[in-house]
C-alpha cells in the first residue's frame, strides 16, 4: 500500500484538523461538517496528481488551447452516515465522478468485541474504473476492509484510493494486509493508538454524531 500522510507537510490543513479534534468548536456541528468537507476538498487535490491525464483542445473567445485533464473513469464510494461530508468535499473537486453509498456500523457483542454489519449499498460498474473509497475515521480498518470485500462482488476496479481525515496506525497495518499493492491511503493526519474499544486516540469522538448528532 502507497501511504500519503498529509500532516507530515505544514499547511493549511493544519487548522481544518485542530477545528474538528477540538471539543469547544465541535459543538458547532455545522462548522465540523464544512470543516471535514474542506479536507476532502485537500485530500482530493493531492489525489489527482495520481491520475491519467490526457491532452484536450478548448476553445476560448481568441483561439484553442490544449489541457490536460484527467482521463480515468471514477467512482466515488463513502461509507454512511459519517462519510457524507467528506463526500462532498471530494465532489466538489472531481465534477464528473460517479456516485456510489454503502452502510457499515459496529454491532458490539461487548463493549470491546463487534463485527462489522453491511446492510445498504447502492453502486454503479466498477469494473476497470477507479475506485475512490472515502471513510473520514480509520480506527481499527475492519470497515474498510469489510466495505471492500462486498465492493469487489460487484466489480474489479483498475485502482483503488482510500480517504480518511483520521487513521490509527493499527488500523493502517490491517488494511495494508487486505488491499491490492497498489492501493493509495490519502489521510489527512495519523495517530499512534486504539483504545480498548477501538477507537482512535486522541481521534476526535464519534464522526457521525458530531456531523448529524447523537443516534440511538
Amino acid at each position: 500500500m502507497i501511504i500519503h500522510n498529509l500532516d507530515k507537510t505544514n499547511s493549511i490543513l493544519n487548522q481544518f484538523i485542530s477545528e474538528i479534534r477540538d471539543i469547544n468548536i465541535q459543538k458547532d456541528s455545522m462548522r465540523f461538517r464544512r470543516n471535514i468537507e474542506r479536507i476532502g476538498e485537500i485530500l482530493s487535490y493531492e489525489l489527482s496528481r495520481e491520475l491519467h491525464f490526457q491532452d484536450q483542445e478548448v476553445q476560448t473567445p481568441l483561439g484553442v488551447k490544449k489541457v490536460p485533464l484527467v482521463s480515468d473513469q471514477l467512482v466515488l464510494c463513502s461509507v454512511l452516515r459519517a462519510g457524507l461530508p467528506l463526500h462532498q468535499g471530494i465532489l466538489n473537486y472531481f465534477d464528473h465522478i460517479e456516485n456510489a453509498f454503502i452502510s457499515a456500523y459496529r454491532l458490539h457483542k461487548t463493549p470491546e468485541i463487534f463485527e462489522i454489519k453491511v446492510e445498504y449499498l447502492a453502486t454503479p460498474a466498477l469494473n476497470g474504473k477507479i475506485l475512490i473509497l472515502a471513510d473520514p475515521m480509520l480506527a481499527t480498518g475492519s470497515s474498510l476492509v469489510s466495505v471492500y470485500d462486498i465492493l469487489k462482488k460487484i466489480g474489479t476496479p483498475s485502482q483503488v484510493h482510500l480517504v480518511s481525515v483520521i487513521a490509527a496506525k493499527e488500523g493502517i497495518d490491517y488494511i495494508s494486509k487486505h488491499f491490492p499493492d497498489n492501493t493509495h491511503l490519502w489521510v489527512a493526519t495519523v495517530d499512534d493508538k486504539l483504545n480498548s474499544k477501538g477507537y482512535i486516540v486522541p481521534g476526535l469522538g464519534d464522526a457521525g454524531d458530531l456531523a448529524f448528532g447523537n443516534k440511538l
